[in-house]
């Protein structure tokens, strides 16, 4: 079985956001359980941690004698072990692949740099000049997706694959802002994939653990 390492407990704006989300996404759309390995304050630095996880970030996971780190490269991992997520058809598996890929490289760097700077630093002089040059590159990456999708359910027609889970989470990243639940093409593709069961059952497990170690 697999074995999650998260946190415990993270400030309110960050919860539902903490990228073990996506692990958990992922192990509940193929329907694989799992245990949760819960970090408290301080224990992320610890050599343990550091041995399973090199940044002392999370997630990480362990299964077996495997020891892995970076939400994508698990998401990978765990899609590899069902259809359910990278197709069967070799062309339409590694399209999936490449959109968990630009989620990452493409579109959440552009999207974590705003919301950085409206989360630590808004009262900050350099950045009140910067947010409005960093809100417009953002949306430029928006529009490209935007762009992509036109009227398909999903990234890569009606199928759903671990591209589309990377991407909502990725797009979750700025959900305090109007400019994914505000566009008219974005909105509704995040909405489609919120609304999952497994999403929702991801959601709820990952609050659920923040609520039983609430202060």
């Amino acid at each position: 079985m697999i074995t999650l390492t998260a946190f415990r407990s993270v400030p309110p704006f960050a919860q539902g956001l903490v990228r073990d989300l996506r692990v958990r996404w992922a192990l509940e759309e193929i329907g694989q359980p799992y245990r949760q390995n819960l970090l408290g304050p301080g224990e992320q630095d610890t050599p343990a941690h550091r041995a399973i996880q090199p940044f002392g970030q999370v997630p990480a996971i362990q299964e077996g004698d495997l020891t892995l780190f970076e939400s994508g490269a698990i998401l990978l991992h765990i899609a590899s072990k069902s259809d359910k997520l990278l197709p069967t058809n070799p062309v339409a598996r590694e399209r999936a692949i490449a959109w968990v890929f630009a989620a990452l490289n493409s579109v959440e760097p552009h999207l974590e740099n705003l919301a950085s700077i409206d989360l630590f630093f808004a009262d900050e002089e350099w950045a009140k000049l910067r947010r409005p040059g960093a809100e417009a590159f953002a949306k430029k990456r928006l529009d490209s997706v935007a762009h992509w999708l036109g009227d398909k359910h999903y990234l890569e027609g009606a199928a759903f694959t671990a591209g589309d889970l990377m991407m909502a989470t990725v797009l979750r990243t700025v959900r305090d802002t109007d400019l994914v639940t505000g566009h008219p093409v974005l909105g509704p593709y995040l909405k489609r994939c919120e609304a999952r069961p497994a999403f929702q059952r991801a959601l709820s497990a990952q609050m659920a653990v923040f609520a039983q170690n609430a202060a």
